[in-house]
């Protein structure tokens, strides 16, 4: 169990949703990355080492799945649902890096009163898996929390 604390960020271009153009925009994903620092007692052969984790997203956002949704008119209340696949990778000192990506998409909800966010919480909506790139049906690791304040300094 390693608990980290990342920095990085989303970046979604708004589009129209057909299912419901009326309360509802998709977001489409066009730039994820998170980077952290492990810490260095627990890395690497007798410790001492260090290393990061890195999460960026794995393609292009051809089919967005992401949404804004307008939940409540007044006062305006929306639920945003940011979801990805990303690879992940973990880069020891002294060692070839770990590569993992997501078995199915995380999806992050935040419940927000204005958008573009400012400092809200975003929290999974469930554990994510990941895997090996060549081996999709053993998992390696898993996300369980991943806290994201989204927006503000």
């Amino acid at each position: 169990m390693v608990s980290v604390d990342f920095r990085g960020g989303f970046k979604q271009r708004v589009e129209v949703d057909p299912d419901d153009p009326k309360n509802s925009v998709r977001m489409k994903i066009v730039g994820f990355r998170y980077s952290a620092e492990l810490p260095g007692a627990d890395v690497g052969e007798g410790g001492g080492g260090r290393g990061t984790i890195t999460i960026e997203q794995d393609d292009v956002d051809d089919d967005p799945k992401s949404r804004l949704r307008l939940i409540q008119e007044s006062p305006p209340r929306f639920e945003h649902v940011v979801v990805a696949t990303f690879t992940m990778v973990i880069d020891q000192s002294g060692g070839e890096p770990l590569i993992l990506t997501t078995k199915a998409p995380a999806k992050l909800i935040g419940k927000l009163t204005q958008y573009p966010p400012k400092g809200d919480l975003y929290q999974l909506q469930e554990p994510v898996d990941l895997v090996l790139p060549d081996d999709p049906d053993t998992v390696i690791a898993t996300i369980q929390k991943f806290p994201a304040k989204v927006g503000g300094l």
